[in-house]
């Protein structure tokens, strides 16, 4: 459980992610952010103007793109980190950089949510964090227009089995994970059970005993799945049942940050044209 208490009448105190204290001075004036859910939460909540540094990947809002980028979230270029002088660095806790940020005096908090109740719980820690007011409207804000997705969509196309893929290898979104969470309340039925995780990489040969209804796949991915074995055999394939996302939707859909409304909106878009019995499909 993380938690953030006053050591003064300024200081902060709190764990993150990797089960370790953070001490701060002060709410932290420059930030840089390594990972771009925690990018979009720090703009959300209003302190843009914080962020001194960025990950490539931190491109939204367009502001961001006149920051300097420090290389990539998991493996960043720490000199240019270290000079830019943060008073914090967030991160995914899966990055490789914090013990060496550390090592050079830089104060690190390390957050990744994977499911809907790590992303509340993350966005209410960056709000403490920044002191900022009413964290929680964020995700009162999503999880109203997630509700509003679902109610979006007519009864026929509820119940479709998908398979969602968030990068090559292949790597997909579980049921557990906050996307399969979210298709979970679109009504969606994902092939990927719980008990695989949030994301595992699957053999190809699974998705395609699986055969789902419907297939989600960023631009990226989509170029070679026609090549994978038996892939043209599936019936997502065969029927046309496959939702190829652009680029900047798919940031959005594998981002667990406060465009997770808007990601429920592109999915619902997705299974009320594809799903097998919707108005927009084949029967």
């Amino acid at each position: 459980m993380m938690c953030l208490l006053p050591l003064s009448a300024h200081a902060l105190q709190l764990t993150d992610d990797r089960g370790g204290s953070i001490t701060l001075p002060a709410a932290p004036q420059r930030i840089v952010s390594l990972l771009p859910s925690l990018t979009e939460t720090v703009c959300e909540l209003g302190y843009c103007n914080r962020l001194v540094g960025v990950d490539r990947y931190s491109t939204y809002p367009a502001s961001l793109q006149k920051l300097p980028q420090v290389g990539g979230g998991l493996d960043p270029n720490i000199e240019m980190i270290v000079a830019l002088q943060p008073d914090v660095v967030l991160m995914a806790k899966s990055s490789r950089a914090g013990e060496r940020l550390e090592a050079l005096g830089i104060k690190v908090v390390a957050l990744e949510p994977k499911t809907h109740a790590d992303v509340q719980r993350v966005m209410l820690k960056i709000g403490q964090l920044l002191e900022a007011p009413d964290a929680q409207r964020i995700w009162r804000a999503i999880d109203a227009g997630v509700s509003a997705a679902a109610q979006s969509l007519p009864a026929t196309s509820r119940g479709a089995r998908v398979y969602f893929e968030v990068n090559e290898g292949p790597y997909a979104a579980g049921e557990s994970s906050f996307i399969g969470e979210t298709l979970t309340r679109l009504g969606a039925k994902n092939i990927v059970a719980a008990q695989l995780g949030p994301f595992p990489k699957l053999n190809p040969e699974f998705i395609v005993r699986a055969n789902p209804d419907v297939i989600l796949i960023g631009q990226r991915s989509a170029a070679a799945l026609m090549a994978r074995p038996g892939w043209q055999t599936m019936r997502a394939v065969r029927e046309n049942r496959v939702c190829i996302f652009p680029l900047e939707e798919a940031n959005v859909l594998v981002r667990p940050g406060p465009r997770m409304a808007e990601a429920a909106r592109i999915m619902a878009q997705c299974l009320a044209s594809k799903s097998p019995k919707s108005a927009g499909g084949k029967p």
